[in-house]
């Protein structure tokens, strides 16, 4: 009876004991390892947590509070249009230029609103993955070839990946079916256009405090002028946020709101902030290496191998690429002698997934589900590269 009920525990303190006991502090690698993690969870608390992570926050609460279950269930729900539903979840990266991370509370709050298993993991794979900007600047410097690869492989990886997702956990999704009709008769406080606004401006902040600047590319003068102007866009869609707020919203649901965003930010924020450590502890920096050595990737990456596509999609869905930084990190492996293929596996694998986001994403939607959608990302960005391999060799 002691081992049924207190044997977990034990075995949890014996490993942890020899995991300090054996801890090799004073080795340089293991020292050097523990200061990079503490820098990129320094750096991901001031670059992303305020300007991403916050904005993302309000986001989801404001889907849990403002949008009704039967709306999103009617659109991204398990008995929804497939067309519609896998359509809009697939192009959602080109107006949400974010992160692996940064996607997580959208996903959440969608996904715990009725949104379909199948739509909702359409939505998780490609908000990362589709970003406008990131798929031009894929084309600019990695060539016009990897970027079309880029972003016709994201859209055919997100909507192949849901459909399988719905498909697997199909049970599921007929008991979200069967709970429909009973959310049918919810009435709306504000118009649908009202509602278009007031998420357009939440997204507008989102955007545009997060535009990155173009890699000294003159040529992309709409880029830049964005650029250059994005504290002005961000500042002008606070502004309406803030008058629709006053126009159209009452007291009680400002505090609706912000408990709604609350419990996102509270399940969210540790466990993020935990991966990110034991990616940089893993990983490093870019630059900066961490336990693994940076020649045992380039070593694995180079030639269009099966090998050589499984590792880079592998590594890509554990490594954390801020938006953007994927690109001159492909470029200083392919330099290194990675073949096109597996460049393209990791473009598709290593934005749209990451070590702390796959730990969030379990507290989400569990355990299998989680192995399921890693394992379906790195499969079908293995597949991708090998095509892509075959014919830019």
């Amino acid at each position: 009876m002691f081992w049924k009920t207190e044997g977990k525990y034990l075995l949890g303190i014996v490993i942890g004991f020899l995991t300090c006991f054996y801890l090799p502090v004073g080795n340089v690698r293991f020292d050097h390892a523990v200061l990079e993690a503490f820098h990129l969870v320094k750096w991901y608390a001031q670059e992303h947590v305020l300007l991403c992570l916050i904005p993302a926050f309000f986001i989801a609460g404001a889907i849990g509070v403002f949008v009704s279950q039967a709306t999103v269930m009617k659109y991204l729900g398990a008995d929804a249009n497939k067309v519609l539903a896998y359509a809009v979840a697939s192009v959602s990266g080109a107006i949400l230029a974010v992160c692996s991370c940064t996607i997580l509370p959208l996903f959440a709050g969608i996904y715990r609103m009725g949104a379909g298993l199948g739509p909702a993991c359409a939505f998780l794979y490609s908000g990362p993955a589709i970003n406008v900007l990131a798929i031009i600047l894929t084309a600019r410097i990695l060539g016009a070839e990897l970027g079309i690869a880029r972003a016709v492989g994201a859209v055919g990886i997100s909507i192949v990946i849901g459909l399988l997702m719905a498909f697997f956990f199909r049970k599921e999704e007929r008991e979200k079916i069967a709970m429909q009709p009973t959310l049918s008769n919810e009435k709306q406080k504000r118009h649908v256009w009202q509602n278009i606004l007031f998420f357009a401006s939440m997204i507008g902040i989102l955007v545009f405090a997060n535009f990155g600047k173009p890699m000294d590319n003159t040529e992309m003068n709409l880029w830049m002028l964005l650029y250059d102007y994005k504290w002005i866009l961000t500042a002008a869609c606070a502004v309406a946020l803030g008058t629709i707020l006053i126009l159209w919203f009452d007291k009680n649901e400002y505090g609706e709101w912000c408990v709604s965003s609350w419990l996102f930010a509270k399940q969210i924020i540790p466990l993020l902030l935990l991966g990110v450590f034991i990616a940089g502890l893993l990983l490093g920096r870019v630059g900066n290496e961490g336990l693994l050595p940076s020649e045992w990737i380039a070593w694995a990456v180079g030639g269009n191998s099966l090998r050589a596509n499984f590792f880079a999609s592998f590594a890509g869905a554990f490594m954390y690429f801020a938006t953007l930084t994927e690109v001159p990190i492909v470029q200083g492996l392919i330099g290194a002698g990675m073949g096109k293929g597996p460049a393209l596996a990791l473009l598709l694998a290593g934005p749209a997934l990451s070590l702390p986001s796959i730990i969030v994403i379990h507290s989400v939607i569990g355990t299998k589900k989680t192995v399921v959608f890693t394992g379906l990302v790195v499969v079908f960005s293995t597949a991708c590269g090998m095509f892509f391999g075959y014919f830019y060799f």
